[in-house]
C-alpha cells in the first residue's frame, strides 16, 4: 500500500453514516449489494458513478452519526480506494480499518481539489500529490498499515494466527 492513484469525489463536512449507507438498507448483509447504495444520501445514483479506485475527499467529521459498520463496508465494496478527510468519527475510523479501507487525515485537501481531479496518495512518504502541487499528512503507524495491507482486521488476525502455528 505504498501509493494509490484515483479520481476524486469531493464531499463536505459532517457526512454521517446515514448519508454514506442509509439505515433502510441495514437488512442487506452482502457487501456487493450494500455497495449499490453507497453515498445514496449525497446522490441516489452515486454508487453507479463510482469506479474502482476512486478516492473520497471530505471535510471534517466524516462518518459521524451511528456506529454502523455498514458505512465503511459499502464504501470498500463499491471500490473506494481511500478516504481523505479533515477528521473522522472515531467509530467510523475503527470500522474502516477493520474493513481495510485506508483513511488519510488532511484538513486542507478538500479545499485544494476539485471533483474529478486525479490525485496520488503516497502513504510511505505521507504525501498527497495534487494537480497543483502536494500536501503532507501524518502517515499511519506501521501496525495500522499492516492491518490495511492485509485487507482489514479479520484477515490480519488470521495471518498472525497462521504465522504462530
Amino acid at each position: 500500500m505504498e501509493t494509490m492513484k484515483g479520481r476524486v469525489w469531493v464531499l463536505g463536512d459532517n457526512v454521517d453514516t446515514d448519508v454514506i449507507y442509509p439505515g433502510k438498507y441495514l437488512p442487506i448483509i452482502v457487501p456487493e449489494e450494500m455497495a449499490l447504495h453507497a453515498l445514496e444520501g449525497v446522490d441516489p445514483q452515486f454508487a453507479s458513478k463510482l469506479k474502482p479506485g476512486d478516492i473520497i475527499v471530505a471535510g471534517s467529521n466524516f462518518g459521524c452519526g451511528s456506529s454502523r459498520e455498514q458505512a465503511a463496508t459499502c464504501l470498500k465494496a463499491a471500490g473506494v480506494a481511500a478516504v481523505v478527510a479533515g477528521s473522522y468519527s472515531r467509530i467510523f475510523f475503527r470500522n474502516a480499518l477493520n474493513q481495510g479501507l485506508p483513511l488519510v487525515e488532511s484538513r486542507e485537501c478538500s479545499k485544494r481539489v476539485k471533483e474529478g481531479d486525479v490525485v496520488t496518495i503516497d502513504f510511505g512518504r505521507g504525501k498527497i500529490l495534487l494537480p497543483g502541487g502536494e500536501m503532507s499528512f501524518e502517515p499511519l503507524p506501521s501496525f495500522l498499515t499492516e492491518i490495511l495491507e492485509d485487507g482489514g482486521l479479520i484477515e490480519h488476525t488470521k495471518k498472525k494466527i497462521a504465522k504462530e502455528q
